[in-house]
């Protein structure tokens, strides 16, 4: 017995059911790291074919639709995740609160400099344009989150779904280049360009921040379902159930045309042009269908990963416990790798291997982008386990926000 009077049996399956809670949380993450690298690798090596947003299914092959589509899931999923892991930080095991506003604001910052200094450069290989992407957005979102969480957890849900469901209502407010709110409305919610002329141009990219940080709020509303005290079997059925709740919704609202997407769809030839019509959601920036639909399966996922332990999983569970360390090295790669293929195989070289794609080095078919993410994430593995480990064992204060 301890000093509680709590047998040691029952302190240790407690422990272990921590652990286990903490990894499904690793193991969702890491599933969204390998389809991003899909999706980047996708990206690369296919500038000759590059999906429109939403896709125009006349140009764009099925498995290609597919492809760009399991993509969806990535960001909503490091949004929310991000959301909830504030929670978490915020109301340790066995500890009591501790506020996450400096870690909050600290994360955040690092995450807009790690974007400005090196995911644009990852991208272009230059700094003539400097692009705004996710990481920028998760980084001001947590700034924002972190300034926010003393307010009443109510109130941070109700920013949470007030934002999910009524954001784009916001689309009729515009401003001119000129008028003194057009930069601060670019950002929150039109994106667009911020510098278009000068030295160095700059665009808050397909990610503005008003929904994503929606997003982030529901990530921190749903953080007490992963309380120390919560009931797995409980929590199982809430995630089941709102996943369930959000695709029952957008497939109503989707279903009648009514909401959820500025483009209708349409019937097509036969069912499966018909399914595609219906899922082809805008992302740049995000509908209330694409959100609905990439939440709900996230949700889903998440409850099915509960009570998830084998070797399998711990191996994608290494990708998400160093998220940051994966997502910058994946892109380096994958930069260097078409340096290195366009100068062997470049427009004037081995014209055999059908690479050539017009000013571009590219691969043909999808199966070929497939058959390289699976490579290079069997290649990735290694730097990023031994990464993941050094980030447990470490006390090196800026290692925490890899």
């Amino acid at each position: 017995m301890n000093n509680n009077n709590t047998p040691i049996a029952a302190v240790q399956t407690h422990a272990e059911h921590i652990k286990k809670r903490i990894a499904s949380i690793d193991i969702m993450r890491g599933i969204v790291m390998l389809i991003m690298l899909l999706d980047h690798t996708r990206e690369r090596f296919m500038y000759h074919n590059q999906v429109s947003n939403p896709m125009d299914l006349s140009d764009t092959s099925t498995e290609m639709f597919f492809t760009r589509t399991l993509a969806h899931l990535c960001a909503p999923t490091f949004v929310f995740l991000t959301g909830l892991s504030a929670w978490l930080y915020s109301h340790p095991a066995n500890m009591p609160y501790r506020s996450p506003t400096s870690f909050l604001v600290k994360r955040g910052l690092f995450l807009i400099f790690i974007e400005i200094a090196l995911v644009n450069y990852s991208w272009l290989g230059s700094y003539d344009v400097l692009y705004l992407q996710i990481i920028w957005t998760i980084g001001v979102c947590m700034v924002l989150l972190g300034l926010l969480v003393h307010a009443n957890y109510w109130v941070i849900g109700a920013v949470g779904f007030g934002l999910l469901f009524f954001n784009r209502l916001l689309d009729p407010i515009s401003f001119e280049a000129h008028e003194l709110g057009y930069s601060l409305w670019t950002i929150l919610h039109d994106g667009g360009w911020l510098v278009e002329n000068g030295p160095v141009q700059v665009r808050a990219g397909g990610f503005p921040v008003l929904g994503w940080f929606g997003v982030m709020c529901l990530g921190y509303f749903i953080g007490p379902l992963f309380s120390k005290n919560a009931n797995s079997d409980k929590r199982q059925k809430v995630l089941f159930i709102s996943g369930v709740a959000a695709l029952a919704l957008i497939a109503f609202l989707r279903g009648f045309n009514i909401a959820g997407e500025e483009l209708p769809w349409v019937v097509g030839s036969d069912w499966l042009e018909s399914f595609k019509s219906m899922i082809n959601f805008s992302k740049y920036p995000p509908s209330l269908g694409f959100m609905l639909l990439t939440l709900g399966f996230m949700l889903l996922i998440l409850g099915a990963l509960e009570r998830v332990n084998n070797r399998v999983s711990q191996v994608v569970e290494s990708f998400g416990s160093a998220p940051m360390f994966f997502y910058i090295l994946h892109l380096y790669v994958l930069l260097v790798a078409y340096a290195v293929l366009e100068a062997v195989f470049g427009a004037t070289k081995v014209k055999d291997f059908g690479w050539n794609q017009g000013m571009y080095y590219g691969f043909d078919s999808v199966g070929q982008i497939w058959l390289a993410t699976t490579i290079l994430a069997v290649l990735l593995y290694f730097p990023t386990k031994a990464f993941s480990d050094y980030k447990k064992r470490t006390t090196v204060w800026w290692v925490k926000y890899l």
